[in-house]
C-alpha cells in the first residue's frame, strides 16, 4: 500500500528537522531544501550544488512572519509588496540583520525570500514550523530539474528524501527583484 500524502509530508519534515536535505516539487522546478538554520545543511546543499558560498540561498515561507526575524524592519507598503499574491513566483531581495549567517546571505546584505504559492511546499513548511532553503536541484551550470527523474540523475542518492510532488505551472525559476526599487535581477518564466 502507497504512504498518503500526508505521511510524505510527516516523513520530509522529519528529515528536514533531522538535519537532512530533501528535493520537493515547487512552483517552476524541483528545489533541494533544508533547515535554514542547520549550518551543516546548508553547506551539504552547497556542496551538491558546486555553489559558491557568496551567491546566498533563497528561503521560502508560507507567511513572512517566518521571515522577520531575520530581516531589517520593514514598513507597511514593503510588506504587502512582498506578501501579495502575483500571477508568477517572485523572489524579493530584502534587505536583512547583520547577524544573518552568510551561508544564507551570501556576500549580501539582502536575504532572498519567497512567500510560496506552491500548495505541497507551504504545507511542508507549516508542518516544519520554520522556513525552508529552497534552491532549484541542479549543479551549478546545468538546467534546473523539471522531472524527479532529473533530481535522481543530478544527484542519486547523494540527497536524503525525493518529497513525492507536481510542479506547480511556473515554467521555471522564479523571478527576483530588489525590494528597495523593484528591479528585476532575474527574470521569471
Amino acid at each position: 500500500m502507497q504512504p498518503t500524502s500526508t505521511q510524505h509530508l510527516r516523513l520530509a519534515a522529519a528529515h528536514l528537522r533531522a538535519g537532512s536535505v530533501i528535493a520537493h516539487a515547487t512552483e517552476g522546478v524541483w528545489g533541494l531544501a533544508c533547515n535554514p538554520f542547520d549550518a551543516a545543511a546548508v553547506r551539504r546543499i552547497l556542496a551538491l550544488k558546486s555553489r559558491p558560498v557568496e551567491k546566498g540561498m533563497i528561503l521560502i515561507c508560507a507567511v513572512l512572519e517566518q521571515v522577520m526575524p531575520l530581516l531589517e524592519p520593514l514598513c507597511a507598503e514593503e510588506r504587502e509588496r512582498i506578501s501579495e499574491p502575483g500571477d508568477r513566483p517572485i523572489t524579493w531581495l530584502v534587505p536583512c540583520r547583520t547577524e544573518v549567517p552568510v551561508l544564507l546571505r551570501g556576500s549580501h546584505s539582502t536575504l532572498a525570500i519567497r512567500i510560496t504559492r506552491h500548495e505541497q511546499a507551504r504545507a511542508l513548511i507549516e508542518r516544519c514550523g520554520l522556513p525552508l532553503v529552497s534552491t532549484s536541484a541542479n549543479p551549478a551550470g546545468r538546467p534546473p530539474a523539471l522531472t524527479a527523474l532529473r533530481v535522481r540523475q543530478y544527484f542519486g542518492d547523494s540527497i536524503d528524501y525525493l518529497l513525492p510532488g507536481e510542479l506547480g505551472g511556473a515554467g521555471g525559476p522564479s523571478e527576483i527583484r530588489r525590494l528597495q526599487d523593484g528591479s528585476v535581477q532575474r527574470a521569471g518564466s
